[in-house]
């Protein structure tokens, strides 16, 4: 039976970095001193320097900060259909820029399955249709779209990519994991909420998965889900855009499902009853800094064991099923050199429900 590799992997982001001037514009918000000094030591303390969006920010004289098209006006945020109407304009355009980095030239008719993941947009013709179009791909490629999963929908999609490998060796399969997280601010003095926004910028992966032998083979997919965390992370859509709510707990949660996880170390479990330090390189979907924390705590992992996810927050946020393909794109292009060939690795990403998606690899050359 084939196994399945990722070959290659372009990402794109979008022109403008909004992270310090979405620390401005939110200040506004909140009226209590003690919110804002908690907002501000979770800003310094969030290991991120840098988030990316479409809109382009903006300084008037008077110190305000906006946007130049006047998307998000304090007392009139756009609603939910204005938003999907920015989705459908502009998320093409970011999953082009994917593509191109990919370098699919001579390729594309080569393509026989796409799969795209996204949780922040819904329209049709769906984005996978729209993409299809603007890529210039067999009109005819099989289609299939993972909706509105969350964080480990770049996981399921690999998944995916993985038994049309298996059943089919002369597959290949193009991935387009696409999110534009800052098309669902909301205006809120709600701290939890306003600590929620300030971890997301948009982002997008494509993924060329094969049965050629180079790149990350991947071995196996396993999924566990915490009990009783229904409400810990959701993501439900409103009439302003999507909601989400970040629970608090979410990383004293995941610290301890991983430490169960670790000490009960059987052939079930995500570990697949292994040790941690028998994977040689992790990739962990950067959620968050103290996402990060909670799976280094639970997994008794070395301090420098997430480094490439902790690059990868600090340089772009977290961008929703995108991110664990920044991830994973850095240790490819690190293969060889600080990655060393035939390395184990072991890669995992969080969201509703709660739970966590997994998947053992390899390095190969």
């Amino acid at each position: 039976m084939a196994t399945a590799h990722i070959n290659r992997i372009g990402t794109a982001v979008p022109p403008h970095d909004v992270h310090e001037p979405f620390v401005r514009f939110v200040e506004g918000f909140m009226t209590e001193r003690r919110d804002q000094m908690i907002f501000k030591r979770m800003v310094s303390r969030s290991g991120i320097e840098r988030r990316f969006s479409y809109f382009e920010p903006v300084t008037d004289p008077d110190g305000f900060v906006a946007d130049t098209e006047g998307f998000y006006t304090p007392g009139n945020f756009p609603g939910t259909a204005a938003r999907m109407a920015r989705f459908e304009k502009t998320g093409p355009q970011l999953a082009m820029q994917a593509l191109d980095a990919l370098n699919l030239d001579g390729e594309r008719e080569r393509i026989t399955h796409l799969v795209v993941a996204s949780c922040t947009g819904h329209i049709a013709p769906g984005i996978d249709q729209l993409i299809v179009k603007a890529a210039g791909l067999n009109p005819g490629v099989e289609r299939t779209a993972v909706g509105f999963m969350g964080c480990y929908a770049a996981v399921n999609s690999l998944r995916l990519a993985h038994h049309f490998v298996r059943s089919e060796p002369h597959a290949r399969v193009l991935v387009v994991n696409l999110e534009l997280c800052t098309l669902h601010f909301q205006q809120t003095g709600n701290i939890e909420q306003i600590l929620s926004m300030l971890l997301f910028g948009d982002g997008c992966s494509a993924t060329l998965v094969a049965a050629d032998e180079t790149g990350i083979a991947l071995k196996d997919f396993r999924a566990t889900t915490i009990e009783d965390s229904n409400e810990a992370i959701t993501w439900r859509i409103g009439d302003q855009g999507f909601d989400m709510h970040l629970s608090g707990e979410v990383p004293g949660r995941v610290q301890r499902a991983l430490k169960f996880e670790n000490e009960r170390n059987d052939d079930t479990g995500l570990l697949r009853g292994l040790r941690p330090a028998d994977y040689d390189v992790w990739a962990v979907h950067a959620g968050g800094r103290t996402i990060l924390d909670a799976v280094e705590t639970g997994f008794e992992l070395a301090p420098d064991t997430l480094n490439w996810s902790r690059g990868v927050l600090r340089d772009f946020g977290n961008m929703s099923s995108a991110t664990l393909m920044f991830v994973l794109q850095r240790i490819l292009a690190a293969s060889g050199t600080t990655v060393k060939k035939a390395a184990d690795g072991f890669a995992v990403a969080f969201g509703p429900g709660l739970a966590a998606e997994s998947f053992r690899f390899k390095m190969v050359g």
